[in-house]
């Protein structure tokens, strides 16, 4: 059965550097722990950059030199990696999640439906699937998953995961209002489409804003049969049954 892993990171604004190192020792953790697939958080790198400048001076061209050296830094054999970043392609910025395996870009996947306060990216036009260890994915990217059509549009490839980059740092009372509503939204998705997921997120507390998670595993039935504690940061394996190794 494949093993799936998320990671609940602290949170990493405008330090690259800082935040692969960080993401280097978590890969080195999954790959010891024999993890499969490893899901790091929504826009995990440079922060989750809703402003125009800020968003467009981090953002990472996948077919550029700077994103070519940080799949170098990769080890290699390891697992399957998604990874939330900005991306920039042809002057548009993107919220993407890369799917990366063995030092090279395999796909990406370019977040559908936009908040409101992300105007800066475009959203993106598809739902590709991968595959790691034979398990066949999609992901849906935090806000997507409050729409039964993004999941959906998963099961439609013949997956059986959902993968969800998320970032929910938040205003303390946004955040505590929305601290338990996660997981039920997520298992609505699930219960629809019979598709498992894995989610990460990021925790911490900075300038009035605080993220607890969740990230977690949830089955086809809606149910959290993993999770990781909310207020710290750390790594989620599991073995997801019934599944092609």
């Amino acid at each position: 059965m494949p093993r799936i892993a998320a990671a609940q990171t602290p949170e990493f604004r405008e330090d690259v550097d800082a935040a692969f190192a960080y993401a280097l020792e978590v890969i080195a953790d999954a790959q010891a722990q024999g993890a499969d697939l490893l899901v790091f958080p929504e826009g995990y790198p440079q922060g989750y950059l809703t402003q125009e400048g800020p968003a467009r001076r981090q953002a990472l061209n996948l077919a550029g030199p700077a994103f070519a050296a940080i799949l170098a830094r990769l080890p290699q054999p390891g697992p399957t990696v998604v990874l939330g970043l900005i991306e920039e392609d042809h002057g548009a910025l993107f919220n993407t999640a890369a799917v990366i395996a063995h030092g090279r870009l395999l796909g990406r996947y370019r977040k559908t439906h936009l908040l409101a306060g992300e105007t800066c990216f475009t959203p993106g036009p598809d739902t590709p699937a991968f595959e790691a260890a034979g398990l066949r994915f999609g992901i849906n990217i935090c806000y997507d998953t409050n729409f039964p059509e993004a999941a959906q549009a998963v099961a439609a490839t013949g997956a059986t995961l959902l993968v969800c980059p998320a970032n929910n740092m938040m205003p303390r009372p946004t955040a505590e209002a929305w601290r338990d509503r996660h997981n039920p939204i997520r298992g609505e998705r699930c219960r629809e489409t019979g598709l498992w997921l894995i989610s990460a997120d990021v925790t911490g507390e900075r300038d009035g804003r605080i993220a607890w998670g969740p990230t977690a595993v949830l089955n086809p039935q809606g149910q959290v049969v993993a999770q990781l504690p909310l207020d710290q940061p750390g790594l989620l394996v599991f073995d997801l049954p019934g599944q092609a190794a």
